[in-house]
């Protein structure tokens, strides 16, 4: 027994001892000291340092705008009222902070180029040292709740301002918790991008421009009307207006403030521009339009579009939903007419750092550009910018705007030139689309592999679900059992997983196993400010506490779900896998017959032998170096750190007991039916629990309905409509039909209808719409017998002229003579 519980023990006595021997925390978070412990996990193993939480600090808010201004509290550390905070982001940036007058520490968040953690160093003597550390969430202004920022009522009037019937006064509001002052100041900041682009002189840069008033109260609104900027200021065509308070210069960086989104400042633009927009909105385009010509192409190295809603939504490890066309809020598409769901590349393009946004119609088809102005568009420079972020073009927001928003705004809303700006940002469509391939994780637990084989193993340890040297993917599952040691059979209650050299991510059940859990790098994150978080590497979305997507550079998607107190896990990797992976989730690679193979190698002989599927799940116990998962308790320690990794005392059951006196078999019969009932029936009648089985069988469906709506489709490619007619369809999918017609005077020639076959070829002749062979004829005849009239006049005209001159020369000769 005493050996049994020698490592917890022994985490007690370290934690006694570390009190008692002074370590201390400071230049040491993260760190496990000798005696005490720095590191993240000792909050829980009650091990910290003495003076863990004054140097390796929490912070309310965790996170604020990219544009800065986001007043935010150190937790549990201890200032004096003589204390000057100075606050440090990501090693280059500082801010002034305060000491209120409960004697706790504050920080100003500061403008940056960059989103996602940066690093905190909070200093107590104006900068001499900084011993407490922290980090800082920088968000996208986009992505940022309502309530972080100041708002422009009718966003639409603000940016069409000066167009025509487009005036009046404009008005925003603004949360007043956000300033702290009692009167503020309204600022204009404008953004601009400078250099020559792709080389190291292009920079993006922040400026304050000027004052639309000061000295307000602090009330939360703020009207005025528009004047064209002086000074020059109207050259600035996308900015934001600031709020913070009047006891501060104007423009001074890095105080307490309330920003609006990044938009086009049309409302302050030149006094041309109101007098006729749309000529001075075409120049712009056309001076976009030769920019254009004379920069790299980026359309070659973006991701094609997937080719229907269904697959759009369903590939989460490669596209996203883009927040200004998204379904399930109502499908207000601005920018995208006639689409009512639009999802963005989650990764841009490795060399131009350019993105890929792909618009669907309420049919599930992809919007194109040659066909309606909401069609999707790719970008020049991704909307949520990439690492290593700082500058063009990956500077999250504001490259975006300066390349493909702004210019969508010269070419296409304040003027009626489209042509130019569908030339530079065609629709991709999607003939070179590949769907994922998923594989699940799910009930007591149950595996489908990415090649369709399905199984139970119900071991009890941590096990590799895929690994691939290849692409240097590392997933693994943890498995206890289910309430306890009662009943023999275990579930997945945690799921961690790394790419290359990316933070490692775990996913795992709560206490009580009503949420989930999210770590860091064995970390606990917080979503409850935001629910999308850039991290090293990696992407993490979980918009409630039952729902976790993981996102990786590779475009593999882990998707973790919450059903039932048990865990589904969704795994989906691109066309770039195949015939890389191994683990429980098999080899994926379209052939189900060498999916279940040992670590060493041997394939499983037996499909339906439940022992040799128990040793080929048990080969795949992950080795302690190995390890990804976080040990934060005394169970975990004693049960899978120090324990053997796969628990060979622990032997499940193997088959489901048929007995009808069992008092749960009727509600087994009920619940359980058609393809997949065999792992509802085993997690009613061994796991004993009727709502796990009901959600095994909701997780089993789910699953079918990802693998129907990931089913590749084929694409014939977009039809023009004929010169001089026009084309009714605009559907390119196996099936779809396209319709010609000409318009008055012309004739169809090649096929009226042409139809995508399953060869991806188009039946039929290519369309075309000629000049009727009568009318031709008519006009043939025509002009052949005007041009014989002319020649016949012309003939006379010659040979009377040609009469002329001989008798005049005749008259010449006699009058000669005379003399």
């Amino acid at each position: 027994m005493m050996k049994k519980y020698a490592p917890v023990i022994f985490v007690l006595l370290v934690s006694c001892i570390c009190r008692t021997l002074g370590q201390t925390c400071e230049g040491n978070c993260g760190e496990k000291l000798d005696t005490c412990s720095c590191h993240s996990t000792c909050t829980s193993l009650k091990n910290c340092c003495t003076d863990y939480k004054e140097y390796c600090v929490e912070i309310i808010p965790y996170s604020g705008s990219i544009l800065g201004g986001t007043d935010f509290m150190v937790l549990d550390a201890s200032f004096n009222k003589t204390s000057k905070i100075v606050c440090r982001f990501n090693n280059n940036t500082n801010t002034l902070g305060y000491v209120d007058e409960n004697s706790r520490g504050h920080c100003i968040s500061p403008l940056l180029y960059e989103t996602g953690w940066v690093p905190l160093d909070i200093s107590s003597d104006n900068g001499t040292t900084f011993s407490r550390v922290g980090s800082w969430l920088s968000v996208h202004t986009g992505k940022l709740d309502a309530q972080f920022k100041a708002t422009l009522v009718n966003s639409t009037k603000w940016q069409y301002y000066g167009t025509p019937n487009v005036g009046g006064t404009l008005e925003m509001t603004w949360n007043t918790s956000l300033v702290r002052a009692e009167r503020v100041n309204i600022e204009l900041w404008g953004y601009r991008e400078t250099g020559e682009a792709y080389t190291d002189s292009w920079q993006g840069e922040w400026l304050y421009l000027y004052s639309l008033a000061k000295n307000q109260p602090n009330n939360g609104s703020f009207s005025f009307l528009p004047e064209p900027a002086k000074n020059g200021f109207s050259s600035w065509e996308l900015g934001s207006v600031r709020v913070s308070p009047s006891t501060y210069p104007d423009g001074m960086w890095n105080v307490q403030a309330a920003w609006t989104e990044d938009h086009a400042l049309a409302w302050h633009l030149e006094e041309k521009f109101r007098q006729n927009s749309t000529v001075w909105a075409l120049d712009k385009c056309l001076a976009w339009d030769q920019l254009e010509n004379q920069l790299p192409n980026f359309l070659s190295e973006i991701i094609d579009c997937p080719c229907t809603l269904a697959q759009a939504r369903a590939d989460t490890g490669r596209f996203h939903t883009d927040y200004g066309c998204d379904i399930e809020k109502g499908s207000v598409c601005t920018y995208h007419p006639g689409s009512v769901h639009c999802v963005r590349a989650i990764q841009a393009s490795p060399k131009y750092a350019a993105g890929q946004q792909c618009c669907y119609d309420s049919t599930g088809a992809q919007v194109l550009t040659a066909d309606s102005i909401g069609g999707s568009t790719p970008d020049r420079a991704h909307d949520w910018g990439s690492p290593p972020f700082n500058k063009p073009p990956r500077i999250p927001g504001q490259s975006h705007w300066v390349y493909d928003v702004l210019s969508f705004y010269y070419c296409c809303l304040w003027s009626d030139n489209c042509q130019y700006y569908f030339k530079h940002r065609p629709s991709s469509d999607c003939r070179r689309y590949q769907s994922p391939s998923s594989a699940l994780v799910f009930g007591d637990p149950h595996f489908i592999t990415f090649d369709g084989v399905s199984y139970s193993f119900n071991g009890k340890g941590e096990y590799t679900l895929v690994t691939s040297a290849k692409k240097q993917l590392t997933i693994q599952g943890r498995t206890e059992p289910v309430n306890g040691t009662a009943i023999k059979a275990t579930k997945l209650t945690s799921v961690a997983m790394k790419e290359a050299y990316s933070d490692v991510i775990e996913v795992r059940l709560v206490s009580g196993h009503n949420g989930l859990e999210v770590l860091q790098n064995q970390k606990t994150l917080s979503f409850t400010e935001q629910s999308w978080i850039d991290l090293h590497g990696v992407f993490v979305f979980s918009p409630t506490s039952t729902n976790v997507t993981v996102m990786f550079p590779t475009g593999a998607g882990v998707e973790v779900r919450l059903r039932e107190g048990t865990m589904t896990t969704t795994v989906l990797l691109p066309e770039e896998f195949k015939d890389s992976t191994l683990g429980l989730l098999g080899k994926m690679n379209g052939d189900a017959m060498d999916d279940l193979a040992l670590s060493n190698g041997q394939l499983v002989q037996n499909h339906s032998n439940p022992e040799e599927l128990f040793s080929f799940g048990a080969s795949w116990a992950v080795y302690n170096k190995s390890a990804l998962f976080t040990y934060d308790s005394e169970y975990l320690l004693e049960e899978y750190y120090y324990g053997p990794r796969h628990d060979l005392h622990f032997v499940p059951v193997f088959s489901v007991p048929e007995s009808p006196d069992d008092p749960l078999a009727s509600q087994a019969s009920e619940i359980c039916s058609g393809e997949g009932s065999q792992f509802c029936r085993y997690d009613i009648l061994v796991g004993r629990s009727p709502r796990m089985g009901n959600a095994t069988r909701v997780s089993f469906q789910s699953h079918i309905s990802l693998v129907q709506d990931l089913k590749p489709v084929i694409s014939c490619g977009w039809l023009s409509p004929p010169t001089n007619g026009m084309k009714k369809g605009t559907t390119y999918l196996q099936g779809a039909k396209v319709q010609f017609s000409c318009d008055d005077g012309y004739t169809l020639k090649g096929s009226a209808e042409r139809i995508c076959q399953g060869n991806g070829q188009w039946s039929g002749e290519e369309t075309n719409c000629m000049i009727p062979s009568n009318v031709a004829g008519i006009v043939a005849g025509s002009v052949i017998g005007a041009a014989t009239l002319f020649l016949i006049i012309l003939t006379i005209v010659l040979s009377y002229r040609k009469q002329k001159r001989k008798a005049a020369q005749s008259k010449d000769d006699v009058i000669t003579e005379a003399f």
